[in-house]
């Protein structure tokens, strides 16, 4: 099984993730941030990534900390839980449609951290959530993950549903990307035998 427990503990923020890859989509999610907790949810739901993360933060000033710090401690638990990445299938990408909206998600477990990030929102907040906080999660998620990661809405007009296609294309996303194909199993997917650094 490949697992990965990591913990964060910062002045602004004190966080502790368990993960499994080869799980079936079991979560237990406490950031103190309901939408937060929603969209992880729906990131392990849809990945059939278990996940168990627990976080305090400096929630009395802002959700900004505590959202980004969940981001690097997801993503290091995927990139620590992949160990050496042989057999993953490396690239994937989803298209998830959510009524009026539809957004795509590549992928590239490359070990090169990269975001592109192309998503509009209309309203500066979902309920209590700063919507400019959904790219902090992805950028930190990319950086501490390794991954190149391009998020991209191509049409919607309901902030809710344009917030949650992002975390279900990534979930889709991870969960074909880290797969291992059995012909593959001994290999790292690069002509270099390894992975991160140069192309």
């Amino acid at each position: 099984m490949r697992t990965a427990a990591v913990s964060r503990e910062t002045k602004e923020t004190k966080i502790a993730a368990e993960l499994n890859l080869d799980g079936t989509g079991i979560y237990d999610v406490q950031t103190g941030i309901g939408f937060l907790d929603h969209m992880l949810e729906q990131l392990s739901k849809h990945s059939l990534i278990d996940l168990k993360l627990r976080a305090e933060g400096d929630l009395h000033i802002d959700y900004h900390h505590t959202t980004e710090d969940s981001g690097y401690v997801v993503g290091e638990a995927v990139a620590k839980a992949l160990g050496d990445m042989k057999g993953i299938e490396r690239y994937a990408h989803a298209y998830i449609p959510m009524d009026e909206t539809l957004t795509r998600v590549s992928i590239d477990l490359s070990g090169r951290p990269y975001l592109v990030w192309k998503v509009s929102f209309t309203k500066p907040k979902l309920g209590e959530f700063d919507t400019e906080l959904f790219k902090e999660w992805f950028q930190a998620f990319a950086q501490s993950a390794g991954a190149t990661l391009h998020v991209e809405n191509l049409y919607g007009e309901n902030n809710h549903h344009i917030a949650e296609s992002c975390y279900k294309g990534l979930a889709r996303a991870l969960k074909t990307a880290t797969a291992v194909d059995p012909r593959k199993a001994d290999q790292v997917p690069s002509t270099k035998g390894t992975l991160g650094g140069s192309l």
